[in-house]
Order: C-alpha cells, then sequence, then structure tokens
C-alpha cells in the first residue's frame, strides 16, 4: 500500500538569496522589484528558513537540510529531485540554466546513500524540454495519479511519457494566471493530501476544469480555494506526518492568514494541526512558498 506522505522532508539551507532574473518571466508571483539590500535579503531568508525548519521538527517530523552554493539563487526550492517509497529516486530536468546548477554532485552523492538513482532527465534541458518534478506534479500517490498544469516549465509530451513509463494516471490540463499566462508550477493551485485535497479549480481553463474537479471528488474531501488565495500562497500546501503518525498540513503564515476559518476547520478535520511560518521574503523574491522548500524523502 502506497502511503500519501512521509515523515522525512528534505530542505536546502541559503547561502545566498535573491530575485532570480532566469526565471522571472514564468513566475508570475514572484517580485522583480528589489527594494532591499541583496545582504538584508539573504539574512531575512536564511532568518526565514531556519524558523520554518524549527517549526516541522517541533512537531517530531524530520528534516534533512544541506547546504547550499552562493551560485544558485534558488537553492531554497529542491524541486530537483524526487524520491519513491521503492527507495528510488530520479532527478529531473530545469528551465533555468543556473537552476541546472542546483544539482550539485555532493547533494546527489548524498541522496544516492540511501537512493538508488534510476533516472537523471537531466540531458532533456539541452532539448529545451522542461519538467522540474514535484513541482511541474502533484501526486496522489494512494491512487497513482498524476495532476499535472501545462507551462512552460511543464512539457505535457515528456508529462505523458513520464506518467506512461511510471505507471501513473495523468490529469493534463491547462491553467491561467492572474496575468493571463499558465501558472507556472501545478503545487500552486494545488496539494493532495491523505483525506483532503486543495485546489483552486478556477485558474483551471473551463474546458478541462469539470475533468479536473470530477477526478478531485472521487477519492477525497476538496477544499476549492479562490484564485485570490492563490497569490497568498494557499495552494502551496505539503502534508507529512510525524513520528506518532499524525498528519500535518505545513503551509506559510501568508496562506494561513488567507484562509478563511471554514477552510481552516475542514482542514483541521484532517489534521493533527496547520504547521506555519511565516517566509515573506522567500515568497516575495523567490515566487514560491512553503511546499516549494520541501521535498519528501520516503
Amino acid at each position: 500500500m502506497h502511503q500519501q506522505s512521509t515523515s522525512h522532508l528534505f530542505m536546502i539551507e541559503p547561502v545566498d538569496f535573491y530575485a532570480n532574473e532566469q526565471t522571472a518571466f514564468t513566475n508570475h508571483y514572484q517580485k522583480e522589484v528589489c527594494d532591499e539590500t541583496a545582504d538584508d535579503i539573504a539574512e531575512k531568508a536564511l532568518a526565514e528558513f531556519h524558523c520554518l525548519k524549527k517549526s516541522i521538527e517541533q512537531r517530531g517530523i524530520k528534516v534533512t537540510a544541506l547546504l547550499g552554493s552562493r551560485d544558485c539563487p534558488d537553492h531554497i526550492f529542491p524541486n530537483w529531485f524526487m524520491t519513491f517509497d521503492d527507495k528510488t529516486m530520479q532527478i529531473f530536468s530545469m528551465m533555468a540554466p543556473n537552476r541546472r546548477e542546483e544539482k550539485k554532485s555532493h547533494m546527489i552523492q548524498h541522496l544516492t546513500e540511501t537512493y538508488e538513482l534510476t533516472d537523471d532527465m537531466s540531458d532533456l534541458e539541452d532539448k529545451e524540454i522542461f519538467l522540474e518534478s514535484t513541482s511541474s506534479m502533484v501526486f496522489d500517490r494512494v491512487n497513482r495519479i498524476v495532476y499535472g498544469g501545462i507551462s512552460p516549465r511543464t512539457n505535457a509530451v515528456q508529462l505523458i511519457l513520464w506518467c506512461r513509463n511510471n505507471n501513473y494516471e495523468l490529469v493534463l490540463f491547462e491553467t491561467e494566471s492572474h496575468k493571463g499566462s499558465p501558472i507556472y508550477h501545478t503545487d500552486v493551485l494545488m496539494y493532495v493530501g491523505t483525506d483532503i485535497i486543495g485546489i483552486c479549480l478556477d485558474v483551471i481553463k473551463p474546458e478541462h476544469r469539470d475533468f479536473v474537479k470530477q477526478k478531485v471528488y472521487a477519492n477525497h474531501k476538496v477544499i476549492e480555494l479562490s484564485a485570490n488565495q492563490i497569490q497568498s500562497f494557499c495552494g502551496n500546501a505539503i502534508e507529512a506526518k510525524n513520528d506518532k503518525d499524525e498528519l500535518f498540513l505545513i503551509i506559510s503564515s501568508t496562506a494561513y492568514d488567507a484562509l478563511d476559518q471554514d477552510q481552516i476547520d475542514k482542514l483541521l478535520e484532517s489534521y493533527k494541526e496547520i504547521i506555519h511560518s511565516d517566509i515573506p521574503t522567500i515568497e516575495k523574491y523567490g515566487g514560491g512558498s512553503a511546499r516549494c522548500m520541501l521535498t519528501e524523502l520516503f
């Protein structure tokens, strides 16, 4: 029986952090205007990283953190690899050239001490074919379903091939952000938990919406998020469990504050607690939130 969530998460501690110019044109949640010094941004991001990590660990969830590199402004978002419960791992293709540099050999070596590397899709980068791991694909691991929104960072053909080769059903759809173009990552608009799915159906194009709605309601309770809540990163959440098998949802404080009370009450029917931490600098300049900072180690 496959498990939806894990009790072990992976993070990368930022050595440096700033708005990545190479990702700004596809990430409409990333602020390009910088009104702080580089040192101030990096210092705040590091403090926010440690606060989130501490909040997770205090609930009995294990975190492995490796130190990032100065040449990788988005190293704090470790979405270039994925692990599976059969103790295998895969490495994925990244769109931004400086994000490709995040796949450091010492990090891969650390991971392969536990996981067998069964596929490395980095060569697809030379062909301009991108599939950015758990950000491009949102997994219903129990029912073996992948949800994927097509974007410049999520190649539809590669996604179809990946699901076929790895025995996952694919729910493929198109989205439209508040700026009129595709939402860059699927994990911005939805997450899947053991009992519950949070999703913004409004940003899914009408011709795909009913199909996606049918799929998410088939096996889960559903919290429907608004398009405004997506801009507050309410869809960028991840489920994890502690050493007592208690389930938690991890989001940012920005996202938590944007939820209404009925949504919070419904979530607490499925979770011991909603873990949230304040990461405004990371959200502002990185355009990603709590889920982007965490990769599951199964």
